[in-house]
């Protein structure tokens, strides 16, 4: 039998060891119970070997398997639901799972691709892209990208440079209590107003970096046609609705895309599912673990609830008529609705304007852009915050764009600094397209 001095000894011996070591002993609540004089490794998810398959479903066995896979496994990232025969949808697939998923795609004769094999080296680039958070706003660029409080540094300058065309506007606060910036471009207090909405989903860098591009091109632009487009219309840009989740990817998941709202014991809401428009009907979850859960109720979450307020304060005394949502990836401009097959009252303006659009596109990158209704194009959903803009708000031009890469991207949303300044200026030539052949048919008149 071993007496307590025995054990004693047993437990000191490995302690000491391990201090000797370098290791650090955790309390639960996470303070240190032994320093040894080595900082602990930074509290960041990280992806090593996860795989990108790109899967395409030939039967509907395929497809009801697939779906299956979602709910159980939190080891596979969808991006997209499986939902009809000819899809080809792509799965970021944890190390641990790869030769399950293998073997699972071999058993049931699934055609597919494997379009990255360390998705961690992509992130790791990514995160190599990025200026310290203490760079001096002044040197922002578009061959970086910035942390959230170098995009509001960013801002304050801006206004400060340009005090009679720029405001400075403040959304209100997020969960975690982070302002809701924006800025407002006005030459001219009756121009009709075209709002601009980025960073609703977190991991989408590209979305905050392309609103920051197009700020800076209406104000020096020597383009005359840019120049118009800064003298006749108001431009309200909200570069990061969820700037609590665009902080977290920075600091701890590069893959992150909700909200921080806590629920129990995960976190966060889809708040592009969150609007009180059809909320919860189709192509979100009620299930919190889950990247497009739609929230407790519809228009839960701070965030939703400061745009719900600016928009409905200011569609009128603003004439806000148009409506842009900034997103990645897919290379899609997409218009209402989500959630339905069902057409709005200016679908033939819409779809004629998102063409044009997406021809300009080509003409200036070569980049090919698909156009059509959300559900028609990417996938059914709901509770999105161009859907309620629409119908609820009143606003007539209303789309979502999917910015680069491609539907069958290897990069995911993790898209490389170099393409920052071709696909901001590619949006923004889609943005000039659509305001200017909307005008052409009296839509600001």
């Amino acid at each position: 039998m071993l007496t307590w001095q025995v054990v004693a000894q047993l437990l000191v011996i490995p302690i000491l060891t391990m201090a000797a070591s370098g290791i650090k002993l955790e309390s639960g609540d996470g303070k240190c119970l032994l320093d040894a004089g080595t900082a602990p490794p930074a509290d960041l998810a990280r992806y090593d070997h996860y795989r990108i398959y790109n899967v395409q479903f030939d039967n509907q066995e395929q497809i009801e398997l697939f779906q299956k896979l979602e709910e159980q496994s939190d080891s596979l990232t969808f991006i997209g639901h499986a939902r009809e025969i000819g899809q080809k949808l792509s799965i970021l697939v944890a190390a641990h799972r790869v030769a399950d998923f293998a073997d699972l795609l071999k058993t049931y004769k699934l055609k597919h691709r494997v379009l990255t094999y360390n998705f961690q080296e992509k992130i790791d680039r990514n995160m190599g892209e990025v200026l310290p958070e203490s760079i001096d706003a002044t040197k922002y660029d578009w061959q970086h990208f910035f942390h959230l409080k170098t995009i509001y540094g960013w801002m304050d300058a801006m206004a400060k440079q340009y005090p009679n065309l720029l405001t400075v506007l403040d959304m209100g606060n997020s969960t975690q209590g982070h302002a809701i910036k924006g800025l407002k471009l006005s030459s001219n207090p009756e121009n009709k107003a075209i709002f601009i909405e980025s960073g609703i989903h977190a991991r989408e860098w590209i979305a905050p970096a392309t609103a920051t591009y197009i700020i800076n091109e209406l104000l020096t632009s020597q383009d005359a046609g840019v120049q118009g487009l800064a003298k006749n219309y108001n431009w309200i840009i909200f570069p990061c609705v969820n700037p609590d989740g665009y902080k977290y990817t920075f600091e701890h998941d590069r893959m992150w895309r909700k909200n921080r709202q806590l629920f129990g014991t995960c976190r966060g809401v889809d708040l592009n599912r969150n609007y009180p428009d059809h909320w919860n009907s189709t192509g979100s979850s009620s299930d919190p673990t889950r990247y497009d859960f739609a929230g407790p109720s519809a228009g839960s979450e701070l965030e939703t609830q400061c745009l719900l307020q600016f928009i409905r304060s200011n569609v009128e005394k603003e004439q806000i008529k148009t409506y842009i949502a900034l997103h990645s990836y897919s290379q899609m401009l997409m218009f209402p609705y989500g959630y339905t097959k069902e057409r709005v009252s200016n679908y033939d303006d819409l779809q004629e304007f998102g063409k044009k659009a997406a021809a300009a596109i080509k003409a200036e990158s070569g980049r090919d852009y698909v156009s059509g209704s959300l559900y028609e194009t990417i996938y059914p959903s709901s509770g999105g915050s161009m859907d309620w803009a629409h119908a609820e708000a009143g606003i007539p031009i209303a789309y979502t764009f999917e910015l680069r890469g491609p539907p069958d991207s290897q990069d995911l949303f993790i898209l490389p600094a170099v393409e920052i300044q071709p696909t901001a200026s590619e949006a923004f030539t889609a943005i000039r397209t659509i305001v200017e052949a909307a005008a052409e048919k009296g839509y600001y008149n």
